[in-house]
């Protein structure tokens, strides 16, 4: 026998971010009506972006309905003008009138009885689940494993560690990682390099970079999805793609490097040349390698992700990075203040600035 009850349900929430209690929210609003609307209302002054929080909700509960708007209107759960204000926007984004609300707070009696509707409760004092955005925000990794494998792969921070022929990359990635206590990505173009038809002797054709790319950011896609923690460490990525390309080609490949501007790390760390040239059979040669990490000097100057260069023992190139690689995930992994934990005045203010 079906344990549906209601025809409309709502569930409405910033999802700021989005986590095992939104999640548990939902499936029960799915269980118990006929169909569900999931409204995700964010203010201008967070920086997570609105469609990312519809993408995680839409993978995970992929029969719900889910609407977005950025509003800016105040929150002040004693006025009157703005639960009119908030209520009008809540019944605007519905396609038909809800006869349900689900909510864990406690706002959702009022806002349930300001649209006739019926109010019920999921998990109230937060037993079952007992996390809420404010604590995410607060320590993101503390709470890494409340979130869905979608919502990490987006809130990680990538650090990628790139430079010349054997100076030491992978190395250090896998050190790094290591001590970080995550995953790290090898080098996909080194795989292709010995599968490709004609192997190393072949000259490279400029499409195979785009192959590499790709390959590149799915393998950090995935892992990032697994990651128990919030970064992962990648031996090389597009940029470095985009330089040995310049390399084995001959010409600078505009495509690939705008591609790498579009996917952007929180942090670079190029490994020195000081250490012996090692040939392993698939480097070009201690010939080159000066050449190429001054082109890497180069090119990583002239971005704007913050970057290092590391020398010395494994250990040595470990202690100089780690408070930089900390930094950038830090950086990276922060949220800015939600509208409703803002003070009154500065919510208006930010509402009149946004024209709202």
């Amino acid at each position: 026998m079906s344990e549906r009850r209601f025809r409309h349900g709502v569930v409405v929430g910033k999802f700021y971010p989005f986590h095992a209690g939104h999640a548990h929210l939902i499936r029960s609003a799915a269980r118990a009506c006929d169909r569900v609307t999931v409204e995700v209302i964010a203010a201008s002054v967070e920086n997570i972006p609105l469609e990312r929080r519809v993408a995680w909700i839409r993978e995970g509960h992929p029969s719900v309905r889910v609407i977005d708007l950025v509003d800016d209107t105040p929150v002040d759960f004693a006025s009157e003008t703005a639960w009119d204000a908030h209520t009008a926007t809540i019944a605007g984004l519905l396609d038909e009138p809800a006869d349900v609300v689900f909510t864990s707070d406690d706002y959702g009696g009022e806002l349930a009885r300001r649209l006739g509707a019926e109010w019920v409760q999921v998990d109230p004092g937060r037993v079952i689940n007992p996390v809420s955005g404010t604590a995410i925000r607060a320590d993101l990794a503390a709470h890494w494993s409340e979130l869905s494998p979608a919502t990490r792969a987006d809130l990680a921070a990538r650090i990628v560690v790139l430079g010349a022929e054997s100076t030491g990359s992978t190395t250090l990635a896998a050190a790094l990682a290591a001590e970080l206590g995550t995953l790290w990505v090898p080098e996909y173009g080194r795989e292709l390099s010995e599968t490709r038809e004609g192997g190393l002797d072949a000259p490279w054709r400029s499409d195979e970079f785009d192959l590499v790319v790709d390959r590149q950011i799915a393998w950090e896609d995935e892992a990032l999805r697994r990651v128990p923690t919030p970064v992962l460490v990648c031996d090389t990525d597009v940029l470095a793609t985009a330089l040995w390309h310049e390399r084995y080609v001959g010409f600078v490949a505009d495509r690939l490097h705008a591609r790498a501007a579009a996917h952007p790390p929180a942090l670079y760390v190029l490994t020195g040349d000081e250490i012996p040239f090692v040939q392993d059979g698939m480097r070009d040669g201690e010939h080159i390698r000066a050449d190429m990490q001054e082109r890497f000097r180069e090119v990583l100057a002239a971005q704007s992700v913050p970057w290092l260069e590391v020398r010395g023992s494994v250990a040595e190139r470990l202690a100089q990075a780690l408070p930089a690689v900390r930094a950038a995930v830090a950086r990276a992994t922060s949220f800015t203040a939600p509208l409703e934990g803002r003070p009154l005045a500065e919510q208006e203010e930010l509402r009149r600035r946004a024209g709202r």
